[in-house]
């Protein structure tokens, strides 16, 4: 088969080749038995209708033998489903387990372009799609071609006239089947597409119904939902239906080429060239070379759906990841902390260069505040401090040292870093607090909540620091779960602090804490502020102004004020009333 994706699997099915093996032997053994019991109904009706009279004990021999035989198919067909299966559930584990390792390896620009739903929905559906087809396959297969071969030669002792003609006419219904399987390919591939979509749909909905309820958005979300839902009934009515044209034909097919054979066997039988017990035997085994090709056909639907999913599967695994880390330096001893910006230039898209020509130098425990308007590239340049992207042009250095020099796990270790969005997982407040330090004492973590002001309310809490968090913080305040991050930075005892509009979600009075907290912290640590509340960052030693991805202003609150520039503008809008 040409389909990329067959040898991609077959690829990975080579690791497996002694349960294969096993599996390939109990088909034989099974479809050899499974032969032999038409040749002793044939020989049991040739005892039956002989002249003279019946042989009651040859039949009841032969009864015996097909009795016996029954049960070893039986044993047989066990076995190979057991290792079939085994096969197939190890495959989807190797699978889910890389296409996960895979969204750790590649960069983040990757994730930050995919819909989260479609990418969930490629770790589950997808590949569970490619081992219910792999099932199927692994035992058409198999029994397929053990049935075929065997069939055609059992026929052939018979009367190779019969068997040429079977063995000609049949394969006209596997070429039909072939012929509905690339038409419909391109249907089924929309299909898993499209159920990607629906499931980023859901996803994104039921994380935020807060937001629907909120504005009222219950009865639209319901109808986008709709919307994707009718086009999935559309597409997969139109694959299934074409799906399952496949089988009808091939059966119908299958069905003219029996008819034949028990016309040409019945005048055989008439010209003495066959006894009775033979044509039974034959029309047997007419009907059991046909069956493997009505069973793969049979399952044609399930073998497009699984093929379309190990597209999106393999497309996933086969992205490019970040460039990697072999020869970069792996720690960095005594960071100081000195950032320096060396006419750096970026944009995500080429057509739209964002930063450009950027140059800044950050001293070791300088405490730098980063405002302006939305969409400047203040988060950018966070984004390029921790490598989360790279740079176009230019470079970044960490005490004298480029950062594409460093390992990705040697920078990040330097650096502590608070979002505007928090994130917990589900787990204890204490495990969530170790996240980024996990051999901290108790102590230490106690230390750190105090210090973010989180102990008081943890102490509250039913379990205290054992008390679970519900997925995505969902038992947690906005608030809360900003100092629990919080914490887990402080933890961390970083030697460069980043702070993305860190206390945006917590109260004035908390807030005015934090920062005493924060000030503590940053004491003699270089640290990077971005914040759209310039009452926070007054006592700043530098105030860097950034517009359209570059710096248009750059001093301390006051001398930034006495400029009367952009800067000025931003404080009187929040301020000007207040003084």
């Amino acid at each position: 088969m040409k389909n990329p994706s067959v040898r991609k699997i077959w690829k990975r099915l080579k690791p497996h080749k002694g349960l294969l093996l096993l599996a390939l032997l109990t088909a034989v053994v099974s479809i050899s038995l499974t032969l032999l019991i038409p040749v002793l109904i044939g020989a049991a009706i040739d005892k039956i209708i002989a002249r003279g009279e019946v042989y009651f004990e040859a039949v009841a021999q032969i009864l015996l033998y097909i009795g016996v035989a029954i049960g070893g198919v039986a044993v047989c067909q066990w076995l190979m489903n057991y290792f079939v299966n085994v096969i197939s559930y190890r495959i989807v584990r190797d699978l889910r387990r890389d296409i996960f390792r895979k969204f750790n390896t590649v960069p983040l620009s990757y994730t930050d372009t995919h819909a989260h739903g479609d990418l969930l929905s490629r770790v589950i559906n997808d590949v569970d799609a490619i081992g219910d087809g792999l099932t199927q396959v692994c035992l058409q297969l198999f029994s397929g071609v053990v049935t075929i071969v065997g069939t055609l030669i059992f026929m052939l002792a018979i009367d190779w006239r019969i068997a040429l003609a079977v063995f000609i006419l049949t394969p006209l219904s596997l070429f039909l089947a072939a012929f509905i399987g690339r038409l419909t390919h391109r249907t089924f591939t929309e299909q898993q597409v499209l159920q990607g979509e629906i499931s980023s749909y859901v996803e994104e909905h039921v994380g935020n119904q807060r937001i629907v309820k909120a504005f009222s958005y219950e009865q639209r979300a319901y109808e986008g939902f709709e919307e994707y839902n009718q086009r999935l009934l559309t597409v997969g009515f139109r694959a299934q239906f074409a799906g399952a044209l496949a089988n009808p034909s091939t059966r119908f097919v299958n069905a003219l080429v029996y008819a034949a054979v028990a016309v040409f066997g019945a005048i055989t039988v008439l010209s003495g060239g066959l006894t009775i017990g033979g044509l039974s035997t034959f029309l047997t085994y007419a009907n059991q070379y046909t069956k493997p090709f009505n069973e793969v056909t049979g399952v044609l639907t399930q073998l497009q759906t699984g093929l379309a999913a190990a597209e999106r599967v393999f497309q996933t695994l086969e992205a490019e990841d970040e460039s990697p880390d072999d020869d970069k330096i792996s720690e960095v001893k005594d960071c100081r902390g000195n950032v320096k910006i060396e006419d750096v230039s970026f944009s995500y898209v080429p057509e739209k260069p964002l930063i450009r020509h950027f140059s800044l130098d950050v001293p070791s425990g300088c405490h730098v505040a980063i405002v302006g308007p939305t969409g400047c590239g203040k988060t950018t340049l966070i984004n390029l401090l921790m490598r989360f992207y790279e740079v176009s042009d230019g470079r970044i250095l960490l005490d004298g040292i480029d950062i594409r020099d460093l390992s990705r796990d040697a920078l990040r270790r330097c650096y502590g870093m608070v979002l505007q969005e928090s994130w917990l997982f589900c787990g204890t407040i204490m495990e969530n607090l170790r996240y980024g330090n996990e051999n901290a004492t108790d102590e230490e973590v106690i230390a750190a909540a105090k210090a973010a002001h989180a102990h008081s309310f943890i102490r509250r809490m039913p379990q205290g620091y054992d008390t679970l968090v519900s997925e995505g913080g969902g038992n947690l305040s906005q608030g809360q779960k900003q100092l629990l991050c919080i914490a887990r930075a402080m933890l961390t005892d970083p030697s460069v602090l980043i702070l993305d509009e860190a206390t945006s979600s917590i109260d004035t009075l908390t807030e005015i804490r934090v920062q005493k907290a924060f000030a503590k912290m940053m004491k003699g640590r270089t640290s990077f502020v971005v914040a759209h509340r310039l009452s926070t960052i007054k006592e700043s030693d530098v105030i860097l102004v950034m517009k359209d991805g570059n710096i248009i202003e750059q001093g301390s609150h006051e001398e930034l004020l006495k400029q009367g520039g952009f800067y000025t503008n931003l404080y009187n809008s929040q301020f000007a009333g207040q003084e």
